[in-house]
């Protein structure tokens, strides 16, 4: 045990080591939004409208949340041992409690249980991290080749946002209406060349190495629908919309045709070729685009923000 007159230095100790540990990240915190808001008061954003959804905002958004959970598992992972520690070293010194196998196995038990719940939720998260950027990266790629068609007259759309879904890209042209779902898919590493990159579509189904689904192509025909329901409703106008899924980095083998069309990433250049029955006026495109626009400008931009 330690003197008695020590014992007001180790408490102090111990309360700032407490005080700091729990403070900090709140002064921290505090004192930059102070700053911000100060900076925000003397000068102002020139950019004083929204700014339209960029391809991947919604996944964007997510990584950034994601990464600010890994950063509080981190932090964690610093502080809550040593908070465990000092818990039990202010109760052996300031209280006087008899060091027991009791207490020191609960103190071990509980730091290493807070240890292992943080490990487990940064190995989830690290997994669900790998594939948000690779879906980002995709809704990037394909936006990028879909930005190409505006020199044809199209105008392109990012990230429309529908009823607890968005849309990855919506394409409005004389051609029609297009909802374009992106599906970023990673490749088997003991594949490689175009048998390891080629998906097999037979109208309904995908047909991967390995592996085969209808998912995306579903999901594809739904938001379509509800794109065709929405336009009906906003402008008044009954605006067909092809359903059609994108996949970024694979040859897709065409088996046979269905109700949604399957490109890669490159050959959306050529989306409007198999559209030629549509004729829409350039009336009908500036009213749907209206609409649009109004839906996806919601971006408020990174200095007022």
């Amino acid at each position: 045990m330690i003197p008695l007159s020590d014992l007001g230095l180790q408490l102090a100790m111990v309360t700032l080591v407490l005080f700091a540990t729990f403070s900090g990240p709140v002064v921290a915190v505090w004192l930059l939004a102070r700053r911000k808001r100060l900076a925000r008061a003397e000068r102002r954003s020139p950019i004083g409208i929204d700014l339209l959804r960029p391809p991947g905002h919604a996944l964007r958004e997510k990584v950034e949340d994601l990464r600010l959970d890994v950063m509080g598992d981190v932090m964690g992972l610093c502080i809550l041992p040593p908070i465990v520690l000092s818990i039990y070293l202010a109760q052996s010194y300031l209280m006087n409690t008899p060091a027991t196998l009791v207490r020191v196995g609960m103190a071990v038990a509980i730091a290493l249980g807070c240890v292992f719940v943080l490990i487990r939720g940064l190995l989830r998260r690290s997994v669900e991290l790998d594939k948000l950027r690779l879906g980002l990266d995709a809704e990037m790629a394909v936006g990028q080749e879909l930005d190409q068609l505006m020199k044809q007259g199209a105008s392109v759309f990012h990230d429309v946002p529908g009823e607890n879904f968005n849309i990855d890209h919506v394409v409005v042209a004389r051609q029609g209406v297009f909802a374009v779902e992106t599906k970023g898919y990673s490749k088997r590493g003991n594949l490689t060349g175009r048998p390891g990159a080629q998906v097999a579509f037979d109208g309904r189904t995908l047909g991967f190495p390995g592996w085969t689904t209808s998912e995306p192509l579903d999901q594809a025909e739904r938001q379509a629908k509800w794109l065709a329901s929405w336009i009906a409703k906003a402008t008044a106008l009954a605006a067909p919309v092809q359903p059609v899924l994108a996949l970024p980095g694979w040859f897709v083998e065409q088996k046979g045709t269905g109700p949604v069309e399957v490109f890669n990433g490159k050959q959306l250049k050529d989306l409007f070729r198999r559209r030629t029955s549509v004729d829409l006026s350039p009336e009908s495109q500036q009213r749907i685009n209206y609409q649009l626009e109004q839906r996806c400008r919601n971006v408020v931009p990174t200095y007022r923000a």
